[in-house]
């Protein structure tokens, strides 16, 4: 019963799915693609657990732009948690997550 949710500048940020910014709701990780200045910010985990009916809230995490800009150049790479195997129930939904990274 573990939701993830993010908040931006102590405001909720509502993540659209397939758009530049997605969360994780197997590790609760908020990914951003192609940074831009507005995202520039601080930024809080909030995790909820529903069947204990609480709440906890992490550090904020800044996250500010290099002024020269560079990242550097790393290879490219597909992250995946699966497990070895995922069960699931004729007609239920199952989500897999996989992130591709690199430049």
């Amino acid at each position: 019963g573990l939701s993830y949710t993010w908040l931006f500048n102590n405001n909720t940020l509502h993540v659209q799915e397939d758009s530049r910014r997605f969360v994780s709701q197997e590790t609760g990780n908020l990914y951003i693609a192609k940074v831009e200045r507005w995202d520039v910010g601080n930024y809080t985990c909030v995790v909820t657990n529903s069947r204990a009916e609480q709440s906890a809230r992490g550090p904020p995490t800044p996250l500010t732009l290099r002024r020269d800009g560079v990242m550097g150049e790393y290879e490219p790479k597909i992250e995946v948690r699966f497990p070895e195997t995922t069960y699931a129930a004729k007609g239920s939904s199952v989500k897999l997550e996989c992130f591709a990274l690199g430049k």
